[in-house]
């Protein structure tokens, strides 16, 4: 199945999305107009079309330069004008609303979310991408919404409709007792908004925050959080601020003056500054030797790219050498760390069946490989083991310009557990003497045989 892979998660509205293995498309155009059954789906009406709803939806998330995107396109009409009343179909600009794409996770194009009983948390659509195979899925989808009515489960979406999308227990309330323990004393990056019960445009903003609030808190782990204070009530902490006119929103970050925030009011605007905020703050990204399957397998999952060295042989190296290619990717993980890509690495010989699922075979160290374990895709460095060559090669990626292969097998290899380098020289074995005085031949034997 096809797939245009972005590089990194949606966190700001400069980055040019990357693709693995999927060619470059000139035209922008939007794929569906008013006359097709495919629902044009916005920041502006998402919420109002698809989480208000009780209808079951099928979303793609789409990127117009995607070619893969195009080749789905008349199937996804096709489909929608199929299911015309039965289940709604729909389509995200995730190129252009990068912010609602990022607040349910698309890094790849066309990825489609089944958005059902639970809206606040749509399903991975797993099925094939002909008219056919997206029906079946769609009526099987709604097969399993109609049982789980039955049985007495909720067909709502699961969570303060009004909230649309998250609930008020993800927006932290804010006091004058708390406010400094919390936001001042605390490690994490505030965005707090100051509201009064009374303002109408404060309550315009409270599902729109805690749905924010409550995607921000899953895509950065906590790191950023959303708060309120009714200003009205908490009158200490709104003065010390200046709180005039409400809303107010203000960004908190240790040990720095707060700043006014000044973006849109919409779930996505928030969630894109909040995104942007966790990004530069983050430090870069843990370089990790392969040790054993766990390693491998939490570091690949919870990212999208994980980028793999094989590195040479400690003997072939000695600490020096080895300790010079890994300074190289651990320059190259801060250049990236908004990618939030995982780092790994391995010594050559220690996990010959990773080294044969890539196909570097025993030779050519050090090698690197960016892989994709969801899509159980890889690319191979080709130029030199470098800054400038490792460099060159994940913006070729990025850039959609890099080839790319399947797993050998199809799926992850063989991860064998080890001991974790000891940062020092190798040595070869030790080899015993023997002390052969003592032997003598045997009086039978021949001499004339040696």
């Amino acid at each position: 199945m096809g797939a245009c892979i972005e590089s990194k998660p949606f966190v700001s509205s400069s980055f040019l999305a990357g693709v693995l293995g999927c060619s470059l498309v000139l035209s922008v155009q939007s794929f569906y107009s008013a006359s097709d059954d495919v629902v044009e789906l916005t920041p502006s009406n998402f919420n109002r079309e698809v989480i208000q709803s009780d209808s079951l939806w099928l979303i793609e998330f789409y990127a117009p330069w995607c070619g893969h995107c195009q080749n789905l396109t008349p199937d996804w009409k096709k489909a929608a004008t199929a299911l015309k009343g039965i289940v709604k179909i729909g389509a995200v600009d995730a190129d252009q609303h990068k912010s609602l794409g990022g607040q349910y996770g698309v890094r790849g194009f066309p990825t489609i979310k089944v958005f059902g009983a639970n809206k606040n948390k749509p399903e991975e659509y797993q099925g094939g991408r002909s008219s056919q195979a997206i029906v079946d899925g769609a009526m099987n989808a709604l097969r399993a919404l109609v049982k789980d009515r039955l049985s007495g489960k909720s067909g709502s979406s699961g969570y303060n409709k009004q909230s649309g999308g998250g609930s008020k227990k993800d927006v932290v309330e804010l006091t004058d007792d708390n406010f400094d323990k919390m936001v001042l004393e605390g490690d994490d990056v505030w965005m707090v908004e100051f509201f009064a019960p009374w303002c109408g445009h404060c309550k315009n903003l409270e599902p729109e925050w805690a749905a924010a609030a409550a995607a921000v808190r899953e895509q950065t782990k906590g790191k950023v959080r959303l708060g309120a204070v009714d200003a009205t009530v908490h009158q200490a902490v709104s003065s010390r601020y200046g709180i005039r006119g409400f809303p107010t929103i203000k960004i908190f970050r240790k040990g720095e003056e707060p700043e006014d925030y000044q973006g849109g009011r919409s779930r996505g605007d928030i969630i894109e500054r909040a995104l942007d905020m966790f990004s530069e703050n983050a430090p870069a990204p843990e370089l990790l030797e392969i040790l054993n399957e766990d390693i491998l397998k939490k570091t690949c999952e919870d990212s999208q790219l994980c980028i793999i060295a094989v590195l040479p042989h400690i003997l072939d190296t000695g600490a020096a050498g080895r300790n010079g290619y890994l300074e190289v990717m651990m320059k190259m993980s801060e250049k990236y760390k908004k990618k939030m890509w995982g780092w790994l690495w391995t010594e050559a010989g220690a996990q010959m069946e990773l080294e044969s699922s890539l196909g570097i075979g025993g030779f050519g160290y050090p090698a690197m490989a960016a892989i994709n374990t969801r899509k159980m895709k890889f690319a191979l460095l080709r130029g030199s083991f470098s800054e400038t060559g490792i460099h060159e090669f994940l913006r070729e990626l990025s850039v959609g310009r890099g080839s790319t292969a399947t797993f050998g097998g199809g799926s992850m290899p063989k991860i064998y557990s080890v001991e974790a380098w000891d940062g020092k020289d190798g040595q070869l074995p030790v080899e015993e003497d023997y002390d052969l005085s003592d032997v003598h031949l045997d009086d039978d034997f021949d001499k004339d045989e040696l």
